[in-house]
């Protein structure tokens, strides 16, 4: 029978043991990724399984490497997403994280763009760094993603969206992400971008409760994430905790309409 040791074809015997195979094939290994978890218990194995042989510590081939980044996803994700493409409109507290999450699960493309710069204010929520400030954020969040990710494709434009330039930047894309912080901004992006779902965000300011911030689907193909009341305001700021949960909420969306389960 047919296994995928580390992403790759492996014949095996129908009797294989998962532990059978880790002391045959790499016995040093010390982490045991069986079907996306990492286990310990020993455990026969079936056709189609997927196992993953780690040493903490060791850096692996670059024939290696991005199977074993993609090792703890559920079986047949990667599959689904090394091929997608997703575009991403504003690089701030929501588009940075999203951006980091997409390229850490491993979609093929991102597409991200903005024309501001790296400023102090932006550093208590968003994806960069000091030594960034003042640079675009496209150049410092693509350098950042390819310290994370080096075999996801990046395309950056450090320009406004408007509504003239929407199909030039993102025509191409499987799922696009509204991550502006004006509302006159998002609304433009939801009226004139129409060819493929849409996952905006509205109302992840201040510390409220994390619950209140859920998904709800629009028509056919836009989905808002947020609790769509709480907007920053005087006494009510954007802040790492809770823009967090609506940006990662974002990313989760985005994964489930590229496997089907939107």
């Amino acid at each position: 029978m047919n296994i995928l040791l580390n992403e790759r074809k492996l014949e095996v015997d129908e009797k294989a043991t998962l532990l059978g195979v880790k002391n045959a094939i790499r016995p040093e290994a010390d982490v045991i990724i069986y079907n996306g978890a990492a286990v310990t218990a020993d455990v026969p194995l079936n056709e189609g399984d997927s196992v993953n042989l780690i040493q903490r510590g060791e850096v692996p081939p670059a024939e290696e490497l991005e199977a074993l980044m993609v090792s703890r996803h559920t079986p047949g994700v990667h599959d689904k997403i090394k091929n997608a493409t997703v575009g991403i409109a504003g690089l701030g507290g929501l588009g940075s994280a999203i951006a980091v999450a997409l390229a850490r699960i491993g979609v093929g493309k991102l597409i991200l763009v903005d024309f501001d710069v790296v400023e102090p204010s932006n550093l208590n929520r968003q994806q960069y760094f000091i030594d960034q400030l003042g640079r675009t954020k496209t150049e410092a969040l693509e350098e950042n993603l390819k310290r994370i990710n080096p075999y996801v494709s990046y395309e950056t434009h450090c320009v406004k969206v408007v509504p003239a330039n929407i199909p030039e930047l993102f025509g191409s894309v499987d799922v696009m992400v509204e991550a502006f912080d004006r509302a006159d901004q998002k609304a433009m992006l939801m009226q004139h971008f129409k060819s493929a779902p849409l996952v905006a965000a509205s109302g992840m300011a201040g510390f409220g409760p994390g619950d209140t911030i859920g998904v709800r689907k629009m028509g056919d193909r836009i989905y808002i994430v947020g609790d769509r009341e709480t907007g920053a305001a005087p006494g009510c700021g954007l802040m790492a905790p809770r823009v967090g949960i609506c940006a990662h909420m974002q990313a989760n969306t985005v994964l489930r309409i590229l496997l089907g389960e939107e």
